[in-house]
């Protein structure tokens, strides 16, 4: 049976009631292909663009979007985060590599909140480079580690 599909077929929400509190975590991650024409404008640690500071716009605007994502996902229960760290890099490639971690306590997992701050993330990159280049492509989004609960990913 689907989890969030009631005996009538209708969508509907997961009761966690009764469900218990435990400790939940959950990775996620995302890759930013940057073009040279990007990449040229790294420079102490940042990107900067007309819009401002690339990288940190990204983490801030990866983090709030964890916090609300349920109301963005449908039947994703709201919830008060204990932790959201973002993390953006590059690797060999000259890519950017996001990663976005997650943690509570609670009767519910966090790995929509993980998946969502990365792209989100992924997508604020994007959005302030595209002036420089549309050719940046967002890949492999995906999630790393799931922890507490019945399942454990990674």
């Amino acid at each position: 049976m689907l989890s969030h599909v009631d005996k009538n077929n209708r969508p509907n929400m997961v009761d966690v009631s009764d469900k218990e509190v435990t400790k939940r975590t959950a990775a996620a991650s995302a890759r930013v292909k940057l073009p040279a024409a990007v990449r040229s404008e790294f420079a102490n640690g940042e990107i900067h663009t007309q819009k401002g500071p690339v990288i940190d716009t990204a983490i801030v605007a990866g983090t709030m979007a964890a916090k609300k994502t349920h109301e963005l996902i449908p039947f994703c229960h709201p919830l008060g985060l204990d932790s959201c760290k973002i993390s953006i890099d590059f690797n060999d490639t000259g890519d950017l590599v996001i990663l976005c971690e997650v943690a509570i306590e609670h009767k519910t997992g966090v790995e929509m909140e993980a998946l969502t701050g990365a792209t989100v993330a992924a997508l604020t990159v994007y959005d302030m480079c595209k002036s420089l280049s549309h050719e940046i492509q967002i890949t492999d989004i995906q999630l790393r580690k799931k922890t507490g609960g019945k399942r454990t990913v990674g």
